[in-house]
């Protein structure tokens, strides 16, 4: 392509806009940065620099001709929608192939990022697929799934319901809490399900930060320690958003009736816990948080897959080999980075797409759970334990993620040796 009469601050303009839409809709930071330079290294702009936070976007440049360029865009953070993100992503490797005019790429990314989110009757189906299937996942009947489903479901109503412009995430995420956890009980109370522990976590389920929280630990693997950092901090406000709701229930219920729920931890349907149905729950439930994080529907077969097989791993080695939580959930988490980073080749897409909807299950949602209800309950010694499980199981996952990504990034690099030589 002739780049001599290309306005070197119409490329890094372009380059900012695609960046802005990849890092609003849910992209890790080297994904931003790898696309801008991209875009304008195709366009023949390469003096530039491009300096990406979790919420912002610096991008300086200078032309041959003596001009600069200079711009800051602030970008908060928001909820996921990964079809944006491949569409962005196939649009840079559209552009590097020169299928594109600058023209024609702005236009293209002005219609990516108008494109509408998931109808709401779709959301609300995979909230309650997503609820149903990990109340099986984490121990529940069939009818403790039912009962999850119609949670799902409304809790979900009442996010849609809620998600108005300056409306507080947390405060959001502390209402859901209560709604879930109320509706539940007065589910569990009329016969609608046997076990409430699972209720609860099954429908609490669709407010977990699966996307930050992946997104975070995949940023400190790329050694983007300020962005892993902040995106991890904002899943664990929400996780502490979702734990002050279901302890403001307990205290509430236990003020008016004088008695405090009891539960018995985490209890195993004999029905539901062999491998065939915690892999189709586990395959269902994936599906379901795939409609949540906006991934592509042509991909919603795949995510569930990878999450199903992962999940068939981390049960078989907790139920038929005696390995405990933490080891297993270490090598699930190898096996499913290193398969999401093979499917992205074969389909195509960032691997984002699968990695997140591949260590959902493993997100420690349950042990999040079972700790706030033990601190509120007044038993310390085993919210203590459970705390201490949740984090060795989230560092079990973020020591996993940067192992395989230091394996493929040497091995990458290796190979681009190898062929300059």
């Amino acid at each position: 392509m002739d780049t001599a009469n290309i306005n070197s601050t119409e490329v890094l303009e372009l380059a900012s806009q695609a960046g802005h839409v990849l890092l609003e809709n849910g992209a890790e930071i080297a994904r931003v940065e790898e696309t801008m330079e991209r875009i304008s290294r195709h366009y023949g702009v390469d003096k530039c620099n491009f300096f990406v936070l979790s919420n912002g976007i610096f991008t300086t440049g200078h032309s041959d001709g003596g001009s600069n360029y200079a711009n800051v865009e602030f970008i908060p953070l928001k909820g996921a929608f990964m079809d944006k993100v491949v569409e962005i992503n196939r649009l840079s490797r559209d552009i590097e192939a020169g299928k594109y005019s600058i023209e024609q790429a702005r236009e293209r990314i002005a219609q990516i990022r108008n494109m509408p989110e998931r109808p709401q009757w779709e959301q609300l189906l995979g909230s309650a697929f997503g609820s149903a299937g990990f109340c099986i996942v984490f121990g529940g009947g069939f009818i403790d799934a039912a009962a999850a489903f119609v949670v799902g479901l409304l809790l979900w109503v009442l996010v849609l319901f809620m998600s108005r412009p300056g409306m507080s995430k947390i405060l959001i995420n502390i209402l859901g809490g209560i709604f879930a956890s109320s509706l539940c009980f007065a589910f569990y109370k009329m016969g609608f399900g046997h076990n409430l522990g699972n209720m609860m976590i099954g429908s609490l389920i669709p407010l977990i930060p699966g996307v930050p929280f992946t997104n975070g630990i995949r940023d400190i693997a790329n050694e983007d320690y300020i962005a892993g950092t902040t995106r991890l901090l904002d899943a664990l406000l929400i996780f502490l958003g979702i734990a002050l709701g279901v302890c403001v229930f307990f205290l509430v219920h236990g003020h008016f009736s004088d008695s405090f729920i009891a539960l018995h931890g985490a209890q195993q349907d004999p029905l539901t816990y062999n491998l065939a149905a915690q892999m189709i729950a586990a395959f269902i439930g994936s599906i379901g948080f795939a409609v949540l994080f906006g991934e592509p529907r042509n991909q919603y077969l795949t995510c569930g897959i990878v999450a199903a097989l992962g999940w068939g791993i981390f049960f078989s080695l907790i139920k038929f080999c005696g390995t405990g939580i933490t080891t297993a959930t270490f090598a699930t988490s190898l096996v499913v980075t290193a398969s999401s980073f093979y499917t992205a080749k074969v389909r195509k897409c960032p691997m984002t797409v699968f990695l997140i909807c591949g260590l959902f299950p493993l997100i420690p949602g349950a042990g999040v759970f079972w700790t706030t209800y033990y601190v509120t309950s007044s038993q310390f010694d085993l919210a203590l334990r459970s705390g201490l499980t949740a984090l060795s199981v989230t560092l079990a996952i973020v020591l996993a993620v940067l192992v395989v990504t230091a394996l493929f990034r040497f091995r990458y690099k290796k190979n681009k040796i190898q062929t300059r030589r």
